[in-house]
């Protein structure tokens, strides 16, 4: 078994980054900017916000981070959103989800800009990432794509099991993984809430990648020998031993799934810093179609 390592593969986009950004500077170009907009205080969403933001300080990228209240009315965040862009400065523009409940998620994620839209959630997006043209794709599936090139694990031909069908994980990573690509070339097939005998379809994994989450619904009678799997679940599950009370847990059982695995990623410290760099790589490529 050997570990997906999401840290080691983050640092080492985040340290190219930071050269990258530096010879920018050096030449007198312009920096990255990502603005982040945040609504209300989720505890959640403030320490996602917060990675980003330390994310951004630690390759040289400029942030802003601009808050609003609970109740702030949907129109001042998307008199803000067409502010931002407006701003020739901004090259990314990330709202927070989950949005207080008379804010619509899809209302504003409309409202901004494709070629700002580093979450990669805009229609336009996701219709180019289907169609196969460059586009920003939404963070967690490119981090996912990108931990497999850093790792060098040859997908083609594999078959591939997407448990799980959001819109930010399950379909996008159906279309990367079956993309002509490298990693890609997968064939796919996607299981969701509905699909009866979903252990049978997991048995025939090459890759299992679980996006569904519920805390360990992935158990090793699920899982073929040298399978790899890649969980992008994260869940906080009580434990008094800690000093946080609280211990955090993915899709998988890990403990009982890793033994059989040729490959699998940890939580935390998988998919999550990688999501995180597929974000300042998308806003790093932004800024660079303006330079």
């Amino acid at each position: 078994m050997n570990l997906l390592d999401g840290k080691k593969a983050a640092q080492a986009i985040k340290d190219e980054l930071k050269i990258d950004v530096a010879q920018l500077s050096t030449e007198g170009k312009k920096i990255p900017h990502l603005v982040a907009i945040l609504v209300g205080n989720n505890g959640a969403s403030e320490t996602y916000v917060a990675a980003k933001v330390k994310a951004c300080e630690e390759v040289g990228f400029k942030s802003t981070l601009i808050r609003f209240d609970e109740d702030e009315s949907a129109m001042k965040v998307l008199d803000t959103i067409e502010e931002l862009n407006n701003d020739p400065d901004i090259d990314g523009i990330l709202v927070q989800l989950p949005l207080p409940k008379h804010i619509s998620d899809d209302e504003v994620i409309n409202a901004i800009d494709p070629d700002k839209d580093v979450d990669g959630f805009h229609p336009v997006s996701v219709g180019r990432m289907v169609q196969g043209v460059p586009t920003f794709v939404s963070a967690t599936p490119y981090g996912i794509m990108l931990l497999l090139k850093h790792y060098k694990i040859d997908t083609k031909g594999k078959h591939a099991v997407i448990v799980g069908r959001s819109n930010i994980v399950g379909r996008p990573m159906s279309i990367l993984l079956s993309n002509n690509t490298n990693p890609g070339n997968c064939t796919v097939t996607v299981c969701h809430s509905k699909t009866e005998n979903i252990k049978e379809y997991c048995l025939q994994a090459d890759i299992i990648v679980a996006a569904l989450g519920k805390t360990e619904f992935i158990t090793a009678d699920m899982v073929k020998e040298g399978a790899i799997v890649i969980d992008v679940g994260i869940t906080r599950v009580s434990d008094t031993s800690k000093k946080s009370g609280f211990k955090l847990k993915g899709d998988v059982a890990f403990d009982t799934v890793a033994p059989k695995c040729s490959w699998i990623t940890p939580v935390p410290g998988g998919v999550g810093p990688m999501t995180i760099a597929a974000l300042m790589m998308n806003t790093y490529r932004s800024c660079m179609m303006k330079n």
